[in-house]
C-alpha cells in the first residue's frame, strides 16, 4: 500500500499464448510496453509445459514454445471439448508462485491461451482464493475453455474488473469466442480492434488501456 501511495507504476503479470514463452511474449509486446511506460510495467512468466516437438519458429532449443494446458496429448485447440485436459493445476500453481515471487502485482495481462488462464485466475480470485491477490485483468484474444472439467470456472458471473481486447480479424481465436468470455464477467469493458491475433497498441487501444488502468491507480478513487 505504501508503494501505491507513492504513485509507483502498476505492475502486470503477463501470461503468454500457446506455443510462446516469456521471451517471445516480451518480444511481441514491445509496442504495448512502450505505450504503458510510466503507468504500468509488465513482468512476464513462462508456462510450465514445453510443447512437444516444438523447437519454435526460430528454432531456439534453449527457449522451447510452451503451453498452459493441453486439450489432447501434447496438443491444444481452443475450440476442442477436451474430455481429459491436462496441466492446468501446474499452471495455476506457477501463476501463484510468480505472484508471490514478483509481487506486489496489481493485475494480469493475458494473451490467447494466457488470457483464458487469466480468466480462470480471476474466477478463483473472485471466490476469495488467497493465492491470487490481483485486482483486475486485461484479456487479449481470450476464450472460455470448452473442457467440461473447467466448467466450474464459469458457473457464476466473475466479479473482477476486466478489459477484453477483441480482434475483428482474428483467425486464431474468433472474435465471437472473446466476446463470449467477456459475458462471463460482471461489467466487462470490451475493446474491439480491426486487426488479427496480436496484442494491439495503436493510439485507440493505448487510450483504452490507460483509461482502464487509471481506475486502479492511487488517488483515482478506486
Amino acid at each position: 500500500a505504501a508503494a501505491m501511495s507513492e504513485g509507483r507504476p502498476l505492475r502486470l503479470l503477463g501470461l503468454h499464448g500457446y506455443r510462446q514463452s516469456e521471451r517471445r511474449f516480451r518480444q511481441r509486446t514491445g509496442a504495448l510496453r512502450k505505450a504503458l511506460r510510466g503507468r504500468a510495467e509488465l513482468v512476464a512468466v513462462s508456462a510450465p509445459h514445453p510443447v512437444p516437438g516444438g523447437g519454435g519458429e526460430d528454432g531456439d532449443e534453449d527457449d522451447p514454445p510452451r503451453g498452459w494446458w493441453f486439450s489432447g496429448p501434447g496438443t491444444f485447440e481452443a475450440g476442442e471439448v477436451a474430455a481429459a485436459p491436462a496441466g492446468l493445476e501446474e499452471s495455476l500453481s506457477a501463476v501463484a508462485a510468480a505472484l508471490a515471487e514478483h509481487g506486489p502485482i496489481d493485475g494480469l495481462l493475458g494473451f490467447s491461451q494466457g488470457a483464458a488462464l487469466a480468466a480462470m485466475v480471476c474466477a478463483l480470485r473472485a471466490r476469495g482464493d488467497p493465492r491470487f491477490p490481483v485486482a483486475f485483468a486485461i484479456l487479449v484474444a481470450g476464450f472460455a475453455s470448452r473442457a467440461p472439467a473447467h466448467g466450474h470456472f464459469y458457473r457464476e458471473p466473475i466479479a473482477l474488473p476486466t478489459l477484453h481486447v477483441v480482434g475483428d480479424a482474428d483467425a486464431v481465436i474468433a472474435a465471437t469466442l472473446s466476446r463470449e468470455l467477456a459475458r462471463h464477467f460482471v461489467e466487462p469493458v470490451v475493446l474491439t480492434h480491426p486487426g488479427g491475433h496480436f496484442v494491439p497498441a495503436a493510439a485507440p487501444q493505448k487510450k483504452a488501456y490507460l483509461d482502464f488502468l487509471d481506475r486502479f491507480r492511487p488517488g483515482q478513487g478506486q
